[in-house]
């Protein structure tokens, strides 16, 4: 995961400058996450007798390799709820052209992107046909990350310093407005190119001062390489940066010709991600278990670490998982229309809780 979600914010948002000037632009039913080790045996068992079923297919597209983002979904595929559900789902990993257009256009059912990122696919005089369904984390976990003791706990501390970015409008807008929002001066920050893998070794080599991180993954990895390092998030400093990343979103046409198939998927999407809150260790153990990619080899530690920190933020403060607060959804599209970073208003579109489960 790393920071390689940001290149392709970077890349949409790059995608969305094009288009712009082509057209002159809490609670959860927790008692089901309780299941453990019942659960597991009662899924072993209907896992068999649904073999005689015949099962929908589902293809559900990722944004990037498997990470802690996705656990609740290779837990429900392991756990047997898909199957249970009648779904026979199929995880697969995004195309060169990203998982929004891959999900648009049939392909996919389902995918994962982010709010900021579905802004550019909905900004046009022919938007992409989807919507996001569900809200994987409750709350915008992205921040910078930095040298502990450089004096850049807060945004003011760029003033002066270096920053790694990937030259995105939505990118560069948000560090302006939380920097001189904070009484220090953006354009006195000096901005060099992010080809950064690792960034807790990249601070320490003083390679950048400065990194967009998502701290489920980036921060903690500077724990686990005992980097010492300071981080504050973009929430924090401004709550129209609470927006939602990531959301699971789906095919519009899909979504209308097959709602109950929809709402079966979420029901046990959700049921995923419940037992990853309650049972970390094991479903850290899941995900890594089903990346057919390799890329969580060796990450081992990292993948628990995140997992522990990440599973009480799927639900968070919300009245269940996947829930989309209106809000906090409008108030974010409506800084990109003020601050001329998309065409149009976009509040109001792009996401629906109608497929959600009760409770």
């Amino acid at each position: 995961m790393k920071n390689k979600f940001l290149k392709k914010l970077a890349a949409a948002s790059l995608a969305a400058a094009m288009i712009f000037s082509m057209a002159a632009c809490g609670n959860a039913d927790n008692n089901a996450a309780k299941g453990n080790a019942s659960d597991s045996s009662s899924a072993a068992a209907e896992n068999t007798s649904s073999s005689d079923k015949d099962l929908t297919k589902i293809t559900f597209c990722l944004d990037w390799t498997p990470n802690t983002n996705h656990t609740g979904l290779y837990v429900a595929q392991q756990l047997g709820y898909y199957e249970q559900a009648g779904l026979d789902v199929q995880i697969v990993q995004p195309p060169e052209d990203g998982a929004a257009l891959m999900c648009a256009s049939g392909q996919a059912q389902f995918a994962i992107e982010a709010q900021d990122t579905m802004a550019a696919s909905l900004d046009s005089d022919n938007p992409l046909g989807i919507t996001a369904v569900a809200a994987v984390l409750q709350h915008n976990t992205s921040g910078i990350l930095s040298r502990q003791g450089d004096g850049i706990d807060t945004p003011k501390g760029m003033t002066g310093k270096t920053y790694s970015t990937w030259e995105s409008p939505i990118e560069l807008a948000t560090l302006k407005t939380v920097i001189n929002g904070d009484g220090g001066d953006f354009d006195k920050v000096n901005l060099i190119p992010n080809d950064i893998t690792d960034e807790p070794a990249a601070l320490a080599a003083h390679q950048t001062d400065a990194i967009w991180v998502f701290y489920g993954w980036g921060g903690i990895n500077a724990n686990v390489e005992k980097t010492p390092c300071d981080f504050f998030f973009f929430k924090d400093v401004n709550p129209v940066f609470d927006y939602y990343t990531p959301v699971i979103i789906a095919n519009n046409e899909f979504l209308q010709n097959s709602p109950d198939v929809a709402k079966k998927f979420l029901e046990a999407t959700q049921k995923g991600y419940e037992y990853a809150i309650q049972n970390p260790v094991d479903a850290a153990n899941m995900l890594i278990a089903g990346d057919n990619t390799g890329s969580l080899s060796g990450s081992e530690d990292l993948v628990q670490a995140s997992q522990q920190y990440i599973s009480e933020q799927y639900i968070a403060d919300a009245q269940k998982w996947g829930f989309i607060d209106e809000d906090r959804w409008n108030t974010f599209y409506k800084w990109l229309a003020d601050n001329g970073l998309t065409s149009k208003d976009l509040t109001g579109q792009g996401f629906s809780n109608d497929y959600l489960g009760g409770n």
